[in-house]
């Protein structure tokens, strides 16, 4: 099973996140959006998805840079195991915090207002319910990393996911005898990424950042004035 999770699951949920986005995309685009309810509660929505949104923001980033840049770029920063350790709990927890608290304000928000509920689908719940149980996860591995402020535990799960992505048919042994915690979070992390595609997490590959260079434009309102007609 070990062999199963982290030596071919990855290749499972990273090919069906690719694949089943395309095919969403291309199949049914009116459904690419986040079916925003910011009508209703809209104080709750704002606090709890800024909390949210940047919170997962910050910790994505640090995800994506800590784990998939190789160990000998780092030495060669001259940046330290150890360093580098104490950097990811210090920002990943307030990280974490922050996107726990923004989703216990979210999931509150859709589960006990009648109104929102009755717009959220059931994949709606189950994947802000798995976000929650990751981000929990995620800040439990903090008492792990305490104890491992060499960077041992750190530097195991990069080996892995470098060696996924080298097709490297070893990855699964980097993290044989790693904390149950550790591996539950790779485990539920790759479930989501295996549910992305059928969510409303997809309306993340919308960010329009063409709008960062977009020439601003303005919209003037004119009177509208009555349409003459020719005489019969």
């Amino acid at each position: 099973m070990h062999g199963f999770i982290f030596g071919i699951y990855p290749y499972i949920a990273l090919s069906v996140l690719l694949i089943g986005s395309i095919a969403r995309f291309d199949r049914d685009p009116f459904t690419w959006k986040s079916g925003s309810s910011q009508l209703l509660r809209r104080k709750q929505l704002i606090l709890g998805s800024v909390l949210f949104h940047v919170g997962v923001l910050v910790i994505f980033v640090g995800h994506f840079f800590g784990l998939l840049t190789p160990i000998w770029l780092v030495g060669a920063l001259g940046i330290s195991h150890e360093a580098k350790q104490i950097l990811a709990v210090v920002v990943g927890g307030i990280a974490g915090v922050m996107a726990l608290a923004g989703g216990i304000i979210l999931i509150h928000r859709r589960l006990t207002d009648p109104r929102i509920r009755a717009t959220s689908s059931t994949m709606d719940i189950v994947i802000l319910s798995l976000l929650l149980l990751q981000l929990c996860l995620g800040l439990l591995t903090i008492f792990i990393s305490l104890q491992h402020l060499d960077g041992g535990e750190m530097v195991r799960f990069m080996q892995w996911a470098q060696a996924i992505f080298t097709f490297d048919a070893n990855a699964a042994s980097y993290t044989e005898g790693a904390s149950i915690l550790f591996q539950l979070h790779v485990f539920v992390g790759l479930t989501i990424f295996t549910l992305f595609p059928f969510s409303r997490l997809v309306h993340m590959l919308s960010v329009p950042v063409r709008y960062l260079w977009r020439p601003g434009y303005q919209i003037v309102r004119t009177k509208n004035r009555a349409v003459k007609h020719p005489a019969e």
